[in-house]
């Protein structure tokens, strides 16, 4: 008997009473926790309904679930899932229990008939907490299920339409073609059941036709005569006439009762025919042939009927999407800007002075009188209002002026705030200016202050009168307001650096002007054109911001000023052709002018513009609607025309299809950014709501769908369908609307172009987006070529891709529910389109591209199911985010700056330059990428068994959560009690701060790069997280006291309690390093050079004794390169010769200096720089060199031995590196102890590099061989460059079996010509207990080249013999070192042509 506490739930558990009802089990969970599952079988027999109850309540209750299929111990995740279903990791499903009274409960649907089982746990998310059974899944098996209906057939078109219908229910997912097959089994059996309780076939085709119940009784026996003779009909003859009938048709898509209607019109035509005297195998024979036959055996194999074809796209070499343009640098371009910044104006020093008061700046202009100024400022200084007018003009001034308290309005001053000697008249006062009595002004000022209380008045308009003639602005009055947006003013703009900041400040003049019109604010636009494109890059950037303020509603778009549409348009067109015109010649500036072009409407052709006025005039003719909104919207658009008619006319159409529901308006217009205010703030504001009769209703919706389109013939060219239609051409004609406009398609597009688009415009809406996404990149790609061409037309084309480009965002954004339960190959196939997409829409798109080759490749390594293809995918998806990364801050570094300074000069509101950036960023392919990859991660990190951490330095730790951007902004500061760094950014070269215990990074830093290494041996826990809940949770742990447990591949923390802290083992706090590390000095020791033989402790330093040491011990096939070295004290000599006076006693003032400002250690670098080799040191360099077998580069001219110098010195500069030497102060090494001798190497130009630990440093197993390898130069390694080595481990008793543990995600190798490397070798390198490694510079003669690398054609990861081959010889190389030393060993190499060189070796610490 249940007890009292299971009571409770029976009236809710409907199904408890009904005897059909079989018990699957009853669990107790914990002692006190009872849990009832049975089930039941629809009458249909095909669906199993499983109940479970729960005595527990908790709003987070989740079902964790799967079915088991046979002996098939993976869940099987059914596609027929109750609501509020989440798939988990395509592992399980999760379900939520509702909760009832004081349990919960839950009901499935079980339609799969070959799932014999449920599995399941239960979790309460809110506490975490788990509910198994007995430390085991909850197992249940299914009954039985028979079919109790199984007599009776249902029509195969009847159950294709019930299975579309629950397709369309449950958001048209995509689905597998085994999910098809359950889908449409589903809807069968819910039509089997409804005939089991007892509707008949024609009941259910009545409804699904909504023809039911309208029959008379005396109709009943003629219908049941005809579905008789309809059902001689075979159903698969229907399916084929119907599909006939839609290729007839053009393939429309049809809605479910449309189909349904098409297949009796199809019975029909084929009854009809038998009705002829046909007979049914002659109707077979004529339609059951050929292609259509193909198609149509194919569409039923599918169970799909009237669905969209997927267009074939063409083989493209992915090369050819390549665009390398050379650009500038910011830096670089503002050096080569010409202009010269202007001096300050009389005026605008005056008003300088003025604002330094302080006070609230409320607004501030400047008027042009011809070639004088006249500047109005207004201030607030404890709660009045100051008004300042200043002018150079020499004359002698009266101000004609009165108040407002609204536009227009003339008001007398009150007597109280008439400056001295003014006077009072009708409706105005006239005060005269005085002499300003500034000394430091370059010419005279006359001014004026008035001060009023804050009160009703909002402004003041005014002229001026001077020898008895009336100045006034450009024909009309002056006026100022007292409040403007004006947020922040141009005090606060900053100095303009990053910007062309004479173009901006010019912007900022013109604004006033521009806000009167679009007509002018293109115009003014147009004129600045050439300006910006002599400024280049930043000048185009300065465009753009400007515009896109513009569209984003940031700047006024109409002030006091009335304009003919035609003449927005014209403007529209002159500007647009301009940058059409640069688009052409200044291809490393397409991006920015695509993204200037999308905010900013193509203008129009044959007199559009007059259109929109003309035309609202027969829309209000044809249906009578001369009154309210309509006439308010049509003196609006008479006045002056804008982007916000669009939205105003979308919101009419919504309004009226929804059978005149006002909220629907409202809704529309809102969502884009349209509110009543703003309708209010219109110089012809719309006051009224639309108000329609219902007669209306159609000649309404025929006459503003045809208005759309000239509305956005001039404010959208980004629309696809308006963009479209201007390249492939039309002809308007009648009903009043683009009469006589006709637009001729475009030349020379390619064959089946216009099919493609026609495609495109037909399933633009489809919520399954594949097909849409295929059909809008092969549009793009077959006009790219056609972009590149000059042509009077291109800017259609330009408008065009730019629609289609932003058409691939919002389908992608409307298909991620289609990914919910997609396998790994499907999102990573999505992924290439959205990245082909953007390196479609990218100036500079190199890195894209091979991003792309590399997901390719990663889809048929999936495909071919390669072992190692999640791996693989993972480097791809790892690059990818540094590639997005990347482009995110070029906008950064572009974009940014001249919003924050053009902004600030407008008064644009705060937020919106805070986002400016991110929000280009986010309006783009980039964002939706981001979103792909961020989805695709946890996937392949599962599949490739890469958890959620690598654990570079694993040490127990216990620390004070501290969370930054960077790790390098706190890489010289001391903390002063154990932190646990969260750090964003961490490159590679970095320091370890003072007191920091830990560093975690989402940062992906090589194992064996520096900081990974000085993390090791300072005993610092150094991890990278791959979760980002994972790393937002440490992130809101910040001030928190965590203890860290890392193994190899997890790090687990906790909280702990302050006490806690005194027992743990946290090192790296100041004070800590043993005092018994000490440098010994090194004394010159008569020789400029030496060979290898003569290398000792003396001389060199472990560097240089190592690789002497290796030469003749290792293996014939290990390369050791020639060496020679300047050794220890040279440095001192050279800086001693009299050559040098001058250098020695600016470097010893220096580095006085330095004990106080450690800014001066770039002083001493560019010092060190001066130095002048004495003619000894060259001789004997020379000699070694060439006695050595080394190329002298003398030999190729004195210019060759000035970059060899230079080198030379830049090695002994590193010396005085930021990081050196705040790394020798921390462990307090005397630095003047600290002495550099130079090994000059060879450089050998490698195909990779690499670097050996010989012991795993992650895990301390020193069995095991851990090796990263790069290709080209090892700099990349080693150094501050992004993204991940290959890495591998290789077993010490298996030299022959390397593990990929990862492959390499860097965009970059660096590669250089037959040169010679010097590099540092030092007496502070190789101490006992210091990591001293790494911090000082190894400079090659020539500069490397970067290359940005392509990964999907490199043989060491392609071919996995090759692969095998050189890892192993790697690992063998390494493995004969350390018994050489017998001790582990950290050793750098390099790979050419096969052949392994090793070039230092030194302990592994």
């Amino acid at each position: 008997m249940a007890s009292p506490r299971a009571v409770t739930f029976i009236p809710r558990a409907v199904l408890a009473a009904d005897p059909a009802s079989e018990n699957l089990g009853k669990f107790n969970i914990d002692g006190s926790i009872e849990l009832q599952v049975d089930a039941s079988a629809h009458t249909s027999g095909s669906i199993t309904q499983v109940n479970f109850r729960i005595m527990y309540t908790s709003d987070s209750l989740i079902l964790h679930w799967g079915g088991i299929r046979g002996r098939n111990e993976k869940w099987v995740l059914p596609s027929h899932q109750p609501e509020g279903t989440k798939n988990y990791k395509n592992r399980a499903l999760r379900t939520p229990f509702v909760k009832s009274g004081s349990g919960s409960y839950l009901k499935l649907e079980i339609v799969d008939p070959e799932i014999d089982a449920i599995e399941f746990l239960i979790f309460d998310e809110a506490r975490n907490k788990w509910m198994k059974n007995n430390g085991q899944n909850f197992h249940v098996k299914l009954p039985h299920r028979k079919t109790s209906v199984s007599n009776i057939s249902v029509p195969e078109d009847l159950v294709q339409v019930q299975a579309y219908l629950r397709w369309e229910r449950k958001g048209k997912q995509m689905y597998s073609p085994e999910q098809e097959k359950e889908e449409y089994e589903a809807a069968r059996a819910e039509l089997l059941e409804e005939i089991a309780r007892g509707a008949s076939v024609d009941d259910i085709r009545s409804r699904m036709t909504k023809k039911g119940g309208q029959e008379k009784g005396g109709q009943e026996s003629k219908k049941t005569a005809v579905n008789e003779t309809n059902n001689k009909i075979p159903d698969d003859l229907v399916q084929i006439q119907a599909y006939i009938r839609w290729e007839k048709a053009g393939k429309p898509t049809y809605s479910p009762e449309q189909q349904l209607r098409e297949f009796e019109e199809a019975r029909k035509e084929l009854q009809s025919e038998l009705e002829k005297g046909v007979s049914l195998d002659e109707i077979q024979k004529k339609i059951n042939k050929g292609e259509i036959k193909t198609k149509v055996s194919k569409q039923l194999q599918n169970k799909r009927y009237f669905s969209p074809e997927q267009i074939q796209r063409k083989q493209r070499d992915l090369m050819q999407l390549l665009n390398k343009h050379a650009v500038k640098s910011v830096a670089e371009t503002q050096e080569s800007m010409s202009v010269e910044t202007k001096p300050l104006t009389a005026v605008e020093r005056f008003a300088k002075e003025k604002e330094l008061d302080g006070s609230a700046v409320m607004n501030k202009k400047i008027f042009k009188l011809g070639e004088k100024e006249l500047l109005v400022l207004v201030t607030k200084p404890a709660g009045k209002l100051k008004i300042l007018l200043a002018t150079d003009f020499e004359e002698s001034l009266t101000l004609h002026w009165a108040l407002s308290e609204k536009g227009g309005e003339w008001m007398p001053p009150p007597p109280s705030v008439l400056p001295p000697g003014s006077v009072s008249l009708d409706k105005a006062a006239e005060s005269k200016f005085s002499t300003s009595n500034s000394a430091d002004l370059p010419k005279q000022v006359q001014c004026i202050e008035i001060e009023i209380e804050d009160g009703n008045f909002k402004g003041m308009p005014f002229v001026l009168l001077s020898g008895g003639n009336w100045i006034k602005h450009k024909g009309s009055d002056f006026y100022v307001e007292f409040s403007q947006r004006i947020k922040q003013v141009q005090k606060d703009a900053g100095d303009g650096k990053g910007t062309a900041k004479v173009l901006l400040d010019t912007i900022a003049e013109l604004e006033s002007e521009a806000q009167k019109s679009f007509m002018h604010r293109f115009n003014i636009a147009s004129d600045l054109m050439d300006q910006a494109k002599n400024m280049g890059e930043l000048g185009l950037a300065g465009i753009l911001v400007w515009m896109r303020f513009m569209a984003t509603r940031q700047l006024i778009w109409n002030k006091n000023y009335n304009v003919k549409p035609r003449e927005i348009s014209k403007a529209q067109d002159r500007l647009t052709d301009l940058l059409q015109s640069i688009y052409n010649t200044h291809p490393q500036h397409r991006e920015l002018l695509r993204m200037i072009m999308s905010t900013v409407g193509r203008g129009g052709e044959g007199d559009v513009g007059q259109r929109i006025r003309d035309e609202i005039l027969v829309i209000q003719r044809n249906n009578d609607c001369k009154g309210g909104m309509m006439e308010e919207w049509h003196q609006k658009l008479h006045n002056n025309t804008s982007p916000d008619d669009v939205v105003i006319c979308q919101a009419l159409m919504d309004y009226i299809k929804s059978d005149f529901d006002i909220s629907v308006y409202w809704k529309t217009l809102n969502e884009n950014g349209i509110t009543k205010e703003r309708l209010l703030s219109y110089d012809r504001a719309i006051h009224s709501e639309p108000s329609f009769r219902s007669g209306q209703k159609d000649g309404l919706l025929r006459d503003l769908g045809h208005y759309m389109r000239t509305l956005k013939a001039v404010h959208s060219g980004a629309d696809l369908e308006s963009a479209i239609a201007n390249c492939m051409g039309y002809r308007a004609e009648g009903q009043g609307f683009m009469v006589g406009v006709q637009i001729n398609p475009i030349p020379g597009l390619p064959s089946g172009f216009p099919e493609l688009l026609r495609f495109v415009l037909e399933h633009v809406e489809d919520r399954n987006v594949e097909a849409l996404l295929e059909g809008l990149l092969e549009a793009r790609q077959e006009l790219r070529p056609l972009l590149f061409k000059s042509s009077d037309r291109l800017k259609d084309l330009l408008f065009l891709d730019i629609a289609l480009d932003s058409t691939v965002r919002t389908a992608i954004e409307r298909g991620y529910e289609e990914l919910n339960n997609a396998r790994p190959e499907k999102i990573m196939h999505f992924i290439s389109l959205v990245l082909e997409n953007l390196a479609l829409s990218s100036d500079d798109n190199e890195d894209l591209v091979y991003c792309l080759k590399g997901w390719h490749h990663s889809i048929n390594m999936c495909k071919s199911q390669n072992a190692h293809w999640a791996l693989y995918a993972k480097s791809v998806l790892d690059r990818t985010r540094l590639a997005l990364a990347s482009k995110a801050e070029l906008y950064q570094r572009i974009l940014q700056p001249s919003a924050d300074y053009l902004g600030s000069l407008l008064g644009v509101d705060q937020w919106a330059i805070n986002i400016f950036t991110e929000e280009i960023i986010r309006a783009g392919s980039a964002a939706t990428l981001s979103t792909l990859v961020n989805r695709l991660d946890p996937v392949l990190r599962e599949t490739a068994h890469l958890g959620s951490w690598q654990v570079i330095s694993p040490v127990e730790v216990v620390g004070y959560v501290d969370v930054v951007d960077e790790l390098l902004s706190v890489q010289n500061k001391s903390y002063d009690r154990p932190t646990i760094l969260v750090a964003k950014s961490v490159k590679g070269e970095e320091e370890i701060p003072d007191g920091v215990v830990s560093v975690l990074t989402p940062d992906m830093p090589d194992v064996l790069s520096h900081v990974s290494v000085r993390a090791r041996n300072c005993k610092v826990c150094f991890a990278t997280c791959f979760d980002p809940n994972i790393l937002a949770d440490l992130q809101a742990k910040k001030g928190k006291l965590l203890r860290l447990k890392p193994s190899s591949a997890d790090v687990v923390y906790s909280e702990v309690k302050e006490g806690e802290l005194a027992d743990s083992s946290s090192s790296n706090l100041k004070g800590d390093v043993p005092s018994s590390i000490t440098l010994v000095r090194k004394q010159f020791g008569g020789k400029y050079a030496i060979s290898a033989e003569e290398f000792t402790p003396e001389m060199v330093g472990a560097k240089s004794r190592n690789i002497s040491y290796l030469k003749g011990k290792v293996p014939s096939w290990v390369g050791i390169p020639t060496s020679v070295a300047l050794p220890f004290g040279v440095f001192e000599k050279v800086l001693a010769d009299k050559l040098n006076k001058e250098v020695d006693e600016k470097l010893q003032i220096l580095k006085k200096k330095l004990e106080g400002d450690t800014g001066a250690l770039e002083e001493i670098r560019k010092t060190v720089l001066q130095l002048r080799a004495p003619p000894q040191l060259v001789q004997e360099l020379k000699t070694k060199m060439q006695s050595s077998g080394m190329p002298w580069p003398g030999d190729e001219g004195e210019q060759r031995w000035e970059q060899a110098w230079t080198a030379i010195k830049k090695v002994w500069a590193s010396k005085w590196n930021e990081r050196a030497y705040f790394s020798t102060r921390k462990v307090k090494l005397d630095h003047d102890y600290l002495c550099m001798a130079v090994l000059v190497q060879e450089v050998i130009n490698a195909d990779y590099a690499f670097v050996i630990h010989t012991t795993n440093p992650s895990s301390g197993d020193s069995s095991e061989i851990y090796t990263e390898v790069v290709k080209g130069l090892g700099e990349t390694l080693v150094g501050a460059y992004p993204g991940r080595a290959l890495s591998f481990v290789c077993k010490k008793n298996n030299l022959n079996s390397p593990q990929v543990l990862g492959y390499p995600s860097k965009p970059i190798g660096l590669f250089i010509r037959r040169s010679i490397i010097f590099r540092s070798d030092s007496n502070g390198e190789d101490l006992e207990g210091y990591a001293g490694a790494g911090l000082y510079d190894s400079v090659p003669m020539d500069e490397e080249e970067k290359v940005v690398l392509d990964y999907s054609s490199d043989p060491l990861i392609n071919d996995g013999k090759l692969q095998q081959e050189i890892l192993s010889s790697i690992a063998r190389a390494g493995h004969g070192i350390e018994e050489l030393y017998g001790s582990p060993q950290d050793i750098e190499g390099v790979i050419r042509e096969g052949k392994v060189y090793v070039v230092q070796t030194r302990p592994q610490m």
